[in-house]
């Protein structure tokens, strides 16, 4: 019995070890930052503000452990000390006014501590005054829209790569991979503008440190400064519709030299597809339409 047992525990180990191989042989190459098999924690920093981001939580998280182990270790204390058995008469206190005074303060100044750096990190965020580049992000039911107005106006549209169309070795990525990245250089500073064609959306890519509302008839601004070339993947997370989960975000970092040789090559390749802003809004209309 006991035989079998380590048998079967040994088959589950193995298997739990190829499915986690099997996911972590992402077809693109060099560094990849997507979700992972039971990730809990963030993922590695890419950027200032994931940065800043990472050290908050981190700090939050550190203070919310000692409230909860002094808390936890106070209720076990009073439990002990002030049991039916220990004190078969109840007290007649009604209140302590040093007591109520510190339970009022010490909360207090724990919520300045962490109200402090959130605010500097929600300022920081914000946007950047020495921006290199723009980048106008749109969001359509059910894809995005980048536009480079520093670049003649290069935009198009970035769809997810249906299933059936992967490739074996592209499958542990699915619902990640899309037909045109958007392609950014490394080491500047990125202002990005984000706006919707038709409802709420969500532009959010979690290693850049990168979520804001994409909502129509707004412009909404924030920043990026990628540390390092790489593929870097995020979705759409704020519910859009019944294809909401097929709204992936796919970024390609490059050298600033791979960048301009990039933009040679794109003002050539978008700039017969791409079609009036009036007609894309027309047919995301439409396609919405047949879709419901």
């Amino acid at each position: 019995m006991h035989v079998k047992f380590r048998q079967l525990a040994a088959s589950a180990f193995l298997l739990a070890l190829s499915a986690g191989a099997a996911f972590a042989a992402d077809p693109p190459t060099g560094l990849v930052m997507a979700p992972q098999r039971w990730q809990t924690g963030m993922q590695a920093p890419h950027s200032p503000v994931q940065a800043r981001i990472e050290h908050l939580n981190d700090w939050v998280t550190v203070i919310i452990v000692l409230i909860t182990v002094f808390v936890a270790g106070l209720l076990a204390y009073v439990m002990w000390r002030y049991s039916a058995a220990k004190n078969p008469t109840p007290s007649s206190v009604s209140h302590n006014s040093t007591l109520e005074a510190a339970w009022t303060i010490i909360p207090v100044l724990i919520l300045v501590g962490m109200f402090i750096p959130s605010l500097r990190l929600v300022y920081y965020e914000d946007r950047t005054h020495d921006a290199d580049m723009t980048i106008k992000v749109t969001g359509h039911q059910w894809y995005w829209e980048y536009t480079y107005p520093d670049a003649g106006g290069i935009h198009f549209e970035s769809r997810m790569i249906d299933d059936e169309d992967l490739k074996p070795d592209q499958k542990p990525m699915r619902h990640l991979l899309v037909d045109n990245q958007l392609v950014l250089p490394v080491g500047k500073n990125i202002r990005i503008l984000t706006t919707g064609a038709d409802v709420i959306h969500s532009f959010f890519i979690p290693s850049l440190g990168v979520q804001r509302y994409a909502i129509p008839g707004r412009t909404i601004e924030t920043w990026v400064r990628i540390d390092q070339p790489g593929d870097f993947y995020g979705e759409c997370n704020q519910i859009c519709g019944m294809n909401h989960s097929v709204m992936p975000i796919g970024i390609h970092a490059v050298s600033p030299d791979e960048f301009k040789s990039w933009l040679v090559t794109a003002k050539t390749k978008f700039s017969n597809a791409s079609l009036d802003q009036p007609a894309r809004f027309a047919q995301a209309a439409t396609a919405a339409g047949t879709e419901h």
